[in-house]
């Protein structure tokens, strides 16, 4: 367990490098996600190498992971027009998501997110975190544990909608390997689209 702390404190210190607003003014954040993306990645495979097991690409697997994309790019747009209604502030929050994309090519932020950042965090917090955490305290409290590390390192940010929008997706991403640990190449798939479509393709 000491491993899977030791990781998720990187991943602490990580995340508030490229979102805090002392530090995050003064990186690319999308470099520095990358870097931190292969980090994880390698602490991943050093410290847990029981993920590699479930990756199963197959038809079936990316079916799935472009089905959970396209519902949750829907869910999310739903959710951003109720938030805007509901949170005078919910718009400007967003824009400030989006304003990270400033200086790094559109093209290059896709790839990033297709090849790297996303199937990196699926690994490591699905893959690594949440399946130690399951094995350690069951499966129910191990993704509301799991879920809640991925939430909270955002909180750098300061950003509420950001805050929100982690805690869903994780829950959503953790909730679905709660059930069907194999499906981890199908959350890899999602998540890696559902980023490149929330962030470049199809913006909220």
């Amino acid at each position: 367990m000491r491993k899977t702390i030791a990781a998720v404190l990187v991943a602490a210190l990580l995340w508030f490098v490229m979102f805090s607003p002392w530090t995050a003014p003064h990186i690319n954040f999308w470099y520095t996600m990358t870097c931190s993306a292969l980090t994880l990645t390698t602490l991943s495979t050093v410290w847990c190498r029981e993920w590699l097991k479930d990756l199963r690409f197959s038809p079936r697997a990316v079916t799935a992971g472009l089905s959970i994309a396209f519902v949750l790019w829907w869910v999310f747009w739903t959710g951003d027009k109720v938030s805007q209604w509901m949170f005078g502030f919910a718009r400007g929050q967003v824009d400030m998501i989006y304003s990270m994309k400033g200086g790094t090519p559109p093209a290059v932020i896709a790839l990033l997110l297709l090849l790297v950042i996303g199937p990196a965090e699926e690994i490591f917090w699905r893959g690594f975190i949440q399946r130690r955490m399951m094995a350690r305290w069951g499966a129910n409290a191990g993704l509301v544990a799991a879920t809640a590390c991925y939430t909270l390192v955002h909180l750098p940010s300061l950003n509420f909608m950001l805050i929100v929008a982690a805690g869903v997706v994780g829950g959503c991403w953790g909730l679905i390997y709660r059930f069907v640990p194999q499906s981890l190449t199908a959350l890899i798939i999602s998540h890696a689209v559902w980023d490149a479509c929330a962030f470049v393709f199809f913006p909220f």
